[in-house]
């Protein structure tokens, strides 16, 4: 693979202004018509379009560049260097692992291609409680499709993978209605290790599209720099006070110089928990209480599943087929929905997500190849009783978010359990395990019917975890309900806006990205034309 081109390093060589890490000591300050925090779905389209429309475009990342020579498929290189908190962020109470990008691309960079349009009954209920009218089916259109043409979204028409067409075959056996999932891919090699960067550039990732269009149209990514706080003045951002940080998110050192960013406007979008940090710090007015709060997870159970033949759930494209049977038989505002998927699997995912240790967790390995995955991915936001986490500071300014799992999740997690068991079953396992400490492997699934209803399914004990967060800097058709105005513009300083995940009022129930992409799409062409005085679009 090392033969293959590497674009960001013909961009480099070919004269990119990056700077920060190995590229260069960023200067002390620097001036802009647009500084950018943030890298991934929302800073990516964003950038372009404002490049596009002949501004000057300054990005600001927190994690390093890295390329297709860096990627070898190597969890151990890949977490560290690519994730936030080597891919094991957790909530307060330790009871959700976390798993988002920190890296040029953002979790774009690593995640695993899924692309769906925001659901309508979504888009519904944000128009009807949260005063978004132009947040429409209709009116998002034609951004999503722009979105699908400029990335290559579309339908992945290899045949699955055993470890996905398991779930499409158990679920059949039930009446259950499957489809497959649209992949933002283009020359796909069906490796299987999207999650630790593609390394022969077919994910159309921020990293290979949209970062490097600004880039050669004379935007400025620096990269190792962590955007520290917003300086505000009489309802306006005044500069963005930035320093460096290791490959690793470390402080570089205690004497660091710190970085003022002074520019026309600013976009926030360094993700829904690191964007209302930046805000918290900066002490940004929230005369109603939203900062911070509302913030969402998909919260998701599994269940492993070992059956008769090899799956090798490491191989071949992750994530292929899906199903939204358990969302569409519930009310949106009922007990909490979830979609069915079926994720990829390797080793240090698999024993950090597993219960067990020791000679119990080496029993499982051993039958690694022939296990089979689903996860359960809950929408969580549209009831009383599941209202999200909160975006808090610790002691050294960094994040932590705060996420009960009420009862009503809960509950949904149970049901969910239930409904991956029955379809592995269905699909022919020999026996299945519900990811949960005091589960065992069960051989039948009326004895995994019994056992699921009688588990305590509590935090903790329920192996929980997400790597989809929104909310937290929620757009609304009023202040009173939100952070940012529905055109991304934060309620209370006109000069800044939030283009990111953080700005949707509620977990859309559906992998995020392509929703990112096609609302911030419009976000940003509005901003360009406000800005730039020219109509753009993402092409």
């Amino acid at each position: 693979m090392s033969s293959l081109q590497d674009p960001i390093r013909d961009g480099l060589r070919g004269g990119w202004k990056v700077l920060g890490g190995p590229h260069g000591e960023v200067p002390p300050r620097i001036t802009c018509d647009v500084a950018i925090v943030g890298s991934g779905a929302g800073a990516g389209v964003t950038a372009e379009l404002l490049a596009r429309a002949g501004l000057s475009v300054v990005i600001v990342e927190e994690g390093p560049l890295k390329s297709s020579a860096d990627f070898n498929q190597q969890e151990s290189v890949a977490y560290p260097s690519l994730y936030q908190e080597s891919a094991a962020r957790k909530t307060q109470d330790k009871a959700i692992t976390i798993l988002q990008g920190r890296c040029v691309g953002g979790s774009t960079t690593v995640n695993w291609t899924s692309s769906f349009r925001t659901p309508v009954a979504t888009l519904d209920y944000w128009r009807s409680h949260f005063g978004l009218d132009n947040f429409g089916n209709d009116a998002l259109a034609s951004y999503f499709a722009q979105a699908e043409r400029r990335l290559s979204i579309g339908p992945w028409l290899t045949p699955p993978n055993e470890n996905n067409d398991l779930l499409r075959r158990g679920a059949a056996k039930l009446g259950i209605e499957s489809a497959a999932i649209a992949r933002n891919v283009k020359g796909c090699w069906n490796l299987g290790s999207c999650g630790m960067g593609c390394p022969t550039n077919a994910k159309q990732s921020m990293l290979v599209t949209t970062i490097p269009t600004a880039l050669e149209l004379g935007a400025t990514l620096l990269v190792e720099t962590r955007a520290e706080r917003f300086e505000l003045a009489n309802g306006e951002v005044r500069a963005l006070l930035c320093g460096p940080v290791k490959a690793n998110g470390a402080p570089a050192s205690t004497n660091s110089e710190t970085t003022s960013i002074v520019a026309r406007h600013y976009v926030l979008a360094a993700g829904a928990i690191n964007s209302p940090a930046v805000l918290l710090r900066s002490d940004a007015p929230d005369p109603h209480g939203r900062l911070g709060h509302r913030t969402f997870l998909h919260p998701v159970v599994m269940s492993a599943a070992f059956m008769l033949g090899k799956v090798e759930g490491w191989s071949g494209a992750p994530q292929t087929i899906y199903t939204d049977h358990f969302l569409e038989t519930q009310a949106i505002d009922g007990p909490i929905g979830f979609k069915l998927e079926a994720p990829p699997m390797h080793p240090v995912i698999f024993a950090s997500s597993v219960v067990g240790f020791g000679k119990e967790q080496a029993a499982l390995f051993r039958k690694f190849p022939d296990t089979h995955v689903l996860l359960a991915l809950m929408r969580d936001g549209f009831h009383p009783q599941s209202p999200g986490g909160q975006v808090k500071l610790r002691g050294d300014g960094s994040p932590v978010l705060d996420y009960p799992l009420t009862e009503f999740v809960m509950e949904g997690a149970r049901r969910a359990m239930l409904a991956m068991a029955e379809i592995q079953f269905a699909a022919g396992a020999k026996q299945v395990l519900p990811v949960h400490e005091l589960a065992k492997p069960y051989e039948s699934w009326a004895e995994a019917k019994h056992a699921i209803a009688t588990l305590p399914i509590k935090p903790i004990l329920t192996k929980v975890v997400s790597a989809h967060v929104m909310g937290g800097c929620g757009a609304a058709g009023d202040e009173k309900r939100g952070v940012t105005r529905p055109d991304g513009i934060h309620w209370q300083l006109d000069n800044l806006s939030v283009h990111d995940g953080s700005i949707f009022p509620t977990s859309i129930g559906a992998n995020p990205q392509l929703s990112i992409y096609g609302i911030v799409n419009r976000l940003a062409q509005g901003l360009a034309k406000r800005l730039g005085g020219r109509d753009v679009i993402l092409a």
